[in-house]
Parts: C-alpha cells; structure tokens; sequence
C-alpha cells in the first residue's frame, strides 16, 4: 500500500476532477449513476471513494452512502467535506475483502478506482466479486477501469517516454502495458474486461468511454469558454456509447447488472 499512500499524499486529484477536462469523465460517470439510480434515496456503496467527489455529492443528494477507502490521507480529506448532515458513513478498508458487508445489501455500487491498482487477474476478479456480492439483486455495478491504448500513445509517444518504456521492460511485443505496484495504474483492454466478466454472475448493461478523447486535448478543452465546452459535452455523451472508440478512452465505465 506504501506505492499509493505516498502517490496520494502528494497528487492533487480534487484538482484534477476540478478541472474543465477532468470533468468529463465526472459528468459522464455521474450521468449514468443517475441514469441506474432506482430511487431518490438508494443505498448506494462506493469502494475506493478517494477523496469523496462522488460520495460526498450522491451523500448531499439524499442517498445513504457508504464509502470504503483504502489509503487514510483520501479518507481526512473526505471527512473534512461533510457537515454532518449527509447519511454517508466512510470507512477504512480494502476492495479485496468487503467481509464487513452482507450479501445483497446496496441498490449500487461503485468501484470507481480499486482497478486501476489491481495488478493480477485473481485481485481484479476478487474485488469484483466482492462487489457483486454485496449488491442486492437486480442491482447495478459500476466499475471504472484505465485503457491500455490511451496509455500507450500519451506516455510513450506523445510525452517522450517510448525508449524508457522499451529499456524498462513495460510492453509486451503485442504492446499491451506490463504493471506492477510501482507503476501504480493496471492498464487494461477491453477483452480483458469481457474475460473478467465471464466469470461474475453479472449482465452487461454499457460500456462507456468516461472521457474519450478528453486526456488527448485537455490544454485545449481546458481554455475552452463555458458555451464551447457544454457543446464539446453534448458531443461526448452522443459519441460515448460507440463501441469502436471505447479502447482508446483513458477510462471507461463498465455498467453491469447482477443477475
């Protein structure tokens, strides 16, 4: 856990969901849990909350949220948004055991970063079985991951890190991203997303870009004014569902629904 604690102790990711491009993947991801939400008042998990953007706003909302995080830094700053009015309970605890939880319990729930720090395929298909545990029947699991090939062409070739990658020993010849806890973010493609979910007692509803091309041209959306960047919206939420341009996303949400 040391790899995240000191990661989180010194990114500012309030910011980065703060900022015109790092809204898009916040409004889509809000769009849709809005979209499966059954009721004005759900019982609504979040395992991994961070630092409570989205706990803390479906908390104000009206929803009885509670929210597990991993690293205790996310969970102060957490805390520190409440005012004791919201029903919202925050935890310490681990997407890979959710044992203080019994079966069938939320409407929703949502892992909206444990992913990208699962390093094997037991952990990943561990913490979403927890999660599929743990919600009740009919209900929605909505999982966020980190695309392999949004990965490739930033880091590698649009940043300048290509010969770093290939010296470390970060590709493999299919140039599929090699992660361990050191790298912190687990990179995925969205076969690997199909094959973990072959295993779960889950149907797939969606599966969204979060942000689509927003990582690429974030120096751009981020000057844009408030009329251009609400039509750059309305263009995101026509284009987000399309298949053929889910890989290239830096996220994507996965909408499943427990049988």
């Amino acid at each position: 856990m040391s790899y995240l604690e000191d990661f989180y102790k010194v990114y500012d990711e309030e910011s980065r969901l703060l900022s015109q491009s790092g809204q898009v993947e916040y409004l889509t991801t809000m769009k849709y849990i809005h979209e499966y939400l059954k009721s004005q008042q759900a019982e609504i998990l979040e395992v991994g909350a961070g630092t409570g953007r989205y706990s803390v706003t479906l908390a104000k909302e009206g929803h009885s949220m509670t929210a597990v995080e991993l690293v205790e830094h996310n969970l102060e700053k957490l805390r520190a948004k409440l005012d004791g009015t919201e029903k919202l309970k925050a935890i310490q605890g681990n997407a890979l055991d959710l044992s203080g939880f019994s079966d069938n319990s939320f409407d929703i729930t949502l892992v909206l970063g444990p992913m990208y720090h699962l390093y094997t395929r037991e952990d990943m298909l561990r913490a979403l079985s927890e999660a599929v545990r743990v919600t009740k029947q009919g209900g929605y699991i909505l999982a966020a991951y980190c695309m392999n090939e949004a990965a490739v062409i930033q880091h590698a070739f649009l940043h300048g890190n290509l010969q770093k990658v290939l010296d470390n020993d970060m590709l493999t010849p299919e140039w599929h991203c090699k992660s361990e806890p050191k790298e912190l973010f687990e990179l995925v493609r969205t076969e690997d997303i199909d094959s973990l979910n072959s295993e779960l007692p889950v149907e797939r509803i969606k599966l969204i870009a979060a942000d689509g091309a927003a990582n690429y041209i974030s120096e751009c959306i981020d000057a844009m004014d408030s009329f251009t960047f609400e039509k750059f919206m309305e263009y995101h939420f026509s284009i987000c569902e399309r298949q053929d341009l889910i890989g290239a996303s830096n996220h994507t949400l996965d909408i499943l629904r427990k049988q």
